[in-house]
């Protein structure tokens, strides 16, 4: 079992900045795939962002390319989600996933282990 906490979430202005972080505990060796997936309220869950631990690879959205950033803390089991140049159309409820499996999926149904969530909010 891997559990995941998220945490960063908040109310930011359009153009800043926030850093989400995922904490992750119990197995984490095996989770080979960290993910970021957001949802908005009537909307499908979005990927957004995976880095694989196994080439070192990442790999984003076309609509947060070159504006967030995945990153890991192998030491801290903790991986990060940098978000810069923030839109309102990034408001939505973030989740960190992991996978087991060693090549990354934009699908979050391919997914094992899922967060609890957190807000973020953009205002105009």
């Amino acid at each position: 079992q891997v559990q995941l906490v998220e945490s960063g979430g908040g109310l930011v202005q359009a153009g800043g900045s926030l850093r989400l972080s995922c904490a992750a505990s119990g197995r984490t060796f095996s989770s080979s795939v960290m993910g970021w997936f957001r949802q908005t309220p009537g909307k499908e869950r979005e990927f957004v962002a995976a880095d694989s631990r196994i080439n070192g690879r990442t790999y984003y959205a076309d609509s947060v390319k070159g504006r967030f950033t995945i990153s890991r803390d192998n030491a801290k089991n903790t991986v990060y989600l940098q978000m810069n140049s923030l839109k309102p159309e990034d408001t939505a409820v973030y989740y960190c996933a992991a996978r087991v499996s060693p090549w990354v999926v934009r699908d979050g149904d391919g997914y094992d282990y899922w967060g609890q969530g957190t807000q973020v909010t953009v205002s105009s």
